[in-house]
């Protein structure tokens, strides 16, 4: 094999490096609102031990692109991937961190408690903003620039539902000083959420990134 074949094979193992990190921080937001929904103190748990590996796979595709620029001195639109691998890790990890956070929250909260008022608010704002994961993972993939302008799109429902959610809560503290743990714990939740759809937003404007040669705003 030459050796621009092998530095093709090594860029392809570096998407699939992230891809791999994308499904397990998919596999963590999965996790970690059936964890709240249910009030699931044992899967929280492993949900923070498990974390490790996200961990481990984004300091290994930070190690991998390094040694790529320092190897093959890539140029234009081949150091634009290395770099743009390096960026939508980083998002992809602080999003598996968001995860971990939520799983903590339910732990605080506490096994088998009820809820101070429904979630579902709160459940249809992650499953927006898991979606938007999703589909900027598939754009970064195919390099679709129309599917990552849609997920930034998506991005201000979930700001939506988070100024409701935090206005709701807010309302609450009033009549039920009692429960402002609680109140305070699913507060942080929905502002976990709102961050996770923000690193999401960051994905697709790397996408744009990646394809054009240029950096654009899509979250302004």
């Amino acid at each position: 094999m030459t050796v621009r074949g092998q530095f093709h094979v090594d860029l392809n193992t570096l998407r699939d490096k992230l891809l791999e990190l994308g499904s397990l921080a998919e596999i963590s937001l999965s996790k970690c609102i059936h964890t709240l929904i249910n009030r699931d103190v044992d899967q929280a748990l492993q949900i923070i031990e498990d974390d490790y590996r996200a961990d481990r796979l984004d300091e290994e595709i930070n190690d991998f692109a390094i040694l790529l620029i320092a190897k093959q001195q890539p140029v234009a639109v081949d150091l634009r991937r290395i770099i743009v691998a390096i960026k939508i890790s980083t998002d992809v990890e602080r999003i598996a961190d968001f995860a971990v956070n939520i799983a903590k929250s339910t732990i605080r909260i506490g096994e088998g408690s009820e809820n101070l008022i429904p979630i579902e608010k709160i459940v249809k704002m992650h499953n927006i903003a898991s979606e938007m994961l999703s589909l900027s993972l598939k754009a970064y993939y195919d390099e679709d620039i129309v599917l990552a302008k849609k997920v930034a799109e998506m991005d201000d429902q979930v700001d939506e539902l988070y100024g409701e959610n935090i206005r709701e809560l807010l309302k609450l503290t009033k009549d039920h000083p009692n429960m402002i743990p609680q109140i305070t714990q699913l507060s942080f939740i929905c502002r976990y959420i709102e961050r996770m759809a923000d690193h999401t937003t960051n994905i697709s404007e790397n996408v744009f990134y990646l394809v054009k040669g240029k950096h654009y705003e899509l979250n302004d």
